[in-house]
């Protein structure tokens, strides 16, 4: 219902970069993601420097199988705020995961950590122990 309210809206106000993000977040909660992905470029063309629409088009992108436009949405979103914890983690996890690049994931989670040691992933571990066991992996 709350996609469809956005839509009708965004037939009135299709420049509205809010509402084009929001109806993004709908179907990348509800796992739409070719729409997701459609919605975040919409809202970009508008207001391209949302360094968190930039990282949440990355992780569509990842699961539209295309990880390496996954990573120059993550290096997008870095390149605007070096400082952008979640873009450099998402970035480490293509690396690993979908690219098999352990040398590069490592590279950018070590990058969070030189930032802020005490960076924590998103499942509660330290991205430093993250980093180690990667690094025992090897």
């Amino acid at each position: 219902a709350k996609i469809l309210q956005l839509e009708q809206y965004l037939e009135q106000n299709p420049k509205d970069a809010e509402a084009l993000a929001q109806l993004g977040h709908l179907f990348f909660d509800s796992n739409q993601v070719k729409n997701a992905i459609d919605a975040y470029e919409k809202s970009l063309a508008i207001e391209p420097e949302k360094t968190g629409i930039i990282t949440d088009l990355g992780v569509m992108y990842r699961r539209n199988k295309q990880p390496q436009k996954a990573i120059e949405a993550f290096d997008r979103a870095i390149s605007i705020d070096p400082s952008f914890e979640i873009a450099r983690f998402n970035k480490g996890i293509v690396l690993l995961h979908d690219l098999n690049d352990v040398e590069g994931g490592i590279k950018a989670w070590e990058e969070i950590v030189e930032q802020n040691p005490m960076a924590m992933a998103p499942n509660g571990e330290s991205v430093d122990a993250l980093i180690q066991r990667m690094k025992n992996k090897k």
